[in-house]
């Protein structure tokens, strides 16, 4: 009988699925091995410190063994989220990835990412302050295409609907074309905000239209 993947709450035994599955679809959706000496560094952004601090809102595809293949992750305050990051997260790794050092040259895509870390600030815009949550979602290509995008995204705007926040954002790469394509079609609109890196800010209400 052929296993049938579905939508669960995240366990904290699939973290480590979490994390491979950050690192397999951080390039525009593509491996982002090759591009890393240390590609463990992505998740330490975008996947741990979300089903650390909350993780009753990240869900996951099970693939119907029991294995993630597939998650959302995110918070319902983006404000307090910086502060905790600050505070709290990035003291745990900040000894495995050390700011960069400034010398004018070009950084390597490890340096570009512990910047980034170590910058957490980045991620509050005044004109994100009607979106205060914010969202992360991937899921394996060899599960894209299956519904199971939209099955996650509809569970975590419930929750957050649930909880009486409002609306969400996310920020994504322009390359990420397919990634824009299903936003799109969750009901996601641009947002204006003045950041000068190759990204777009997306945003919707947390109920049903």
């Amino acid at each position: 009988m052929t296993s049938v993947p579905f939508v669960r709450p995240y366990r904290p035994s699939d973290r480590p699925a979490v994390g491979r599955i950050c690192v397999l679809t951080a390039h525009d959706g593509g491996d982002a091995t090759p591009h890393y000496a240390d590609p463990e560094i992505l998740p330490a952004i975008f996947a741990y410190p979300y089903v650390d601090r909350e993780p009753e809102l990240a869900f996951v595809v099970d693939d119907g063994d029991g294995e993630a293949v597939g998650y959302i992750v995110g918070t319902a305050d983006t404000p307090a989220f910086v502060t905790w990051f600050r505070d709290h997260w990035l003291p745990t790794v900040a000894g495995a990835y050390p700011p960069p050092a400034v010398n004018g040259a070009e950084p390597t895509p490890d340096e570009s990412m512990a910047a980034l870390l170590h910058r957490p600030e980045h991620m509050v815009w005044p004109e994100l302050s009607s979106h205060p949550a914010h969202l992360h979602i991937d899921i394996l290509p060899a599960r894209q295409g299956l519904g199971l995008g939209r099955a996650l995204m509809e569970t975590y705007l419930s929750a957050l609907d649930k909880a009486g926040v409002e609306a969400v954002h996310l920020c994504m790469s322009q390359a990420n074309t397919r990634a824009r394509a299903f936003y799109d079609r969750m009901g996601f609109q641009e947002l204006t905000v003045p950041d000068d890196g190759p990204v777009r800010y997306l945003g919707r209400p947390t109920a049903r239209a």
